[in-house]
């Protein structure tokens, strides 16, 4: 239990307990840790102290990590004490980081850098002077997306975005402090931190947290916690209801789930199986949720919703010529805010990506839609050369550079495969041509899953003679997307290959 109260009176000992360990405005401080009461007091207390708050993704290691680690140089590091040997195998020397807090266990420093327990650090005497004033222009976040030629972005989110976040989520989801909201989706994604607890926060609602998502226990969650609003990504839902169907499912608390993407196979049935309304919305990182649905209408599958036009400007354009599409046209989504703040404030240390990403003074998001003639948003799919499986964004270049760093591939090309009961999401394909006959896929995921985050795994390998490539070198991803899976293709579910996860 963490009451309002005291979330305010520990959130400032541990903004002195930073301010103690050197944390001043602008520092980053990163946290890899579960959903849990130090993981919320440490988001408080770095925004508190006018420093940017870094949560990272708890699967990640190895150069996945590294390279977020040495892209931020965090002052300080937060480290749940079961996920600290995600550092062992990481070059953190170049990263500078002072201090290592350790939550639960024994305090055990990273490299170069003094260890203290989060328990005594959240112990310090507040000082008033330690509360840092700041603006909503002010960065006070990082949280980082999928590359898609590159390793991943840290998206810089000032203290403007996240209110927005929380502020619009609360409008559209009508909370109010008469309502409870079920989190089970990570905190170190916006979903959950800002849509779901700062709007929770915001309107004076109370909170259920669990550590982690399971279709299992999702009902029995929601009843025990006597949550009336949740979110779940789409293949949350769909997983949901591939359980066991009951009587009473539809005996619950809740009123409203808000999930995104909503199919027509699966939408309908799941609002009358719990006897519960969906809202759909459309968002990113970097773009906040600019368009989203209405509890008034009937749930219409794939429909966003309308534009929020008091802070956005939406369009969807041809992705060759940039040029404005008519309704029902197919074409990129682009964005732009009308409200100073409410945007991210680019990609740090990377502004060749942030150039890039704004070109023509439009955002553009990598994401295919429409609009209808009531100008409400469709979303289809996606443009760039991005992946999205269970919810999470993944790099196909981080991925391409784990695999191709094996010792018998010579080649490598990573896509995202549509697969029946993926809800819309990817499944990760890998292309590899071999250095020599008789590598076995089994050997390369046994290689991967000690190289990168559990989602990030392929499913999918197939072993090719070659990888097509462009007169200028470039692989021809979008035909390898096209092709799929074929009869050739080791599938790692097909032969009980089961991937390890960390309690």
């Amino acid at each position: 239990m963490l009451s309002f109260r005291e979330l305010e009176t520990e959130s400032s000992a541990l903004a002195s307990g930073l301010a103690g360990l050197g944390v001043t405005s602008g520092d980053r401080v990163v946290v890899l840790a579960f959903n849990s009461r130090e993981f919320i007091l440490t988001m408080i207390a770095v925004h508190k102290r006018g420093a940017i708050f870094v949560p990272i993704n708890t699967e990640l290691k190895g150069a996945f990590l590294e390279h977020q680690l040495k892209n931020t140089e965090p002052r300080v590091v937060i480290v749940d004490a079961a996920l600290r040997a995600a550092f062992d195998s990481v070059d953190i020397a170049a990263a500078g980081v002072e201090a290592t807090v350790v939550i639960g266990g024994s305090a055990l420093p990273l490299p170069g850098a003094r260890a203290i327990r989060f328990e005594s650090l959240v112990a310090s005497s507040p000082r008033q002077e330690d509360v840092v004033e700041v603006t909503p222009y002010t960065v006070c976040t990082i949280m980082f997306t999928s590359g898609t030629t590159g390793p991943a972005k840290g998206v810089m989110m000032p203290h403007g975005h996240c209110f927005y976040n929380a502020l619009i989520s609360m409008r559209r989801t009508e909370l109010t402090d008469a309502d409870r909201m079920y989190i089970s989706m990570p905190l170190f994604h916006g979903t959950a931190s800002l849509l779901q607890l700062y709007a929770s926060l915001l309107a004076g609602a109370s909170a259920y947290i669990v550590r982690r998502f399971s279709a299992s226990s999702w009902l029995s969650d929601i009843r025990a916690g006597a949550a009336t609003v949740t979110f779940a990504a789409g293949v949350m839902a769909e997983f949901i209801l591939k359980q066991p169907e009951q009587v009473d499912d539809a005996d619950n608390p809740l009123r409203l789930v808000w999930s995104v993407p909503v199919s027509a196979q699966w939408g309908p049935r799941f609002e009358k199986r719990f006897d519960v309304r969906i809202l759909q919305a459309y968002g990113m990182t970097e773009l906040c949720v600019p368009v989203w649905g209405d509890l008034e209408e009937p749930l219409q599958p794939g429909c966003a919703g309308e534009v929020v036009k008091d802070f956005w400007e939406i369009r969807v354009v041809d992705p060759e010529t940039d040029e404005q599409l008519k309704a029902y046209e197919v074409g990129e989504i682009v964005g732009r805010p009308k409200e100073p703040g409410v945007f991210m404030a680019g990609y740090f240390r990377m502004p060749d990506k942030t150039v890039e990403a704004w070109r023509t003074l439009w955002f553009h998001t990598g994401d295919a839609g429409y609009f209808d003639e009531r100008g409400r948003l469709f979303y289809v799919d996606r443009i760039r050369d991005r992946i999205r499986r269970r919810g999470e964004n993944i790099s196909a270049f981080e991925v391409e550079e784990v695999v191709g760093a094996h010792p018998g591939v010579r080649q490598c090309a990573v896509v995202g495969v549509k697969v029946d009961g993926a809800g819309g999401e990817d499944e990760v394909m890998a292309y590899i041509v071999a250095h020599a006959t008789g590598l076995a896929p089994a050997d390369v995921l046994d290689w991967c899953i000690q190289r990168m985050p559990r989602y990030a795994v392929p499913r999918f390998i197939e072993i090719v003679s070659e990888i097509e490539q462009t007169p200028t070198g470039k692989i021809r991803k979008q035909k390898l997307r096209d092709t799929g899976v074929t009869p050739n293709t080791w599938d790692r579910e097909s032969v009980g290959y089961v991937l390890p996860r960390l309690d």
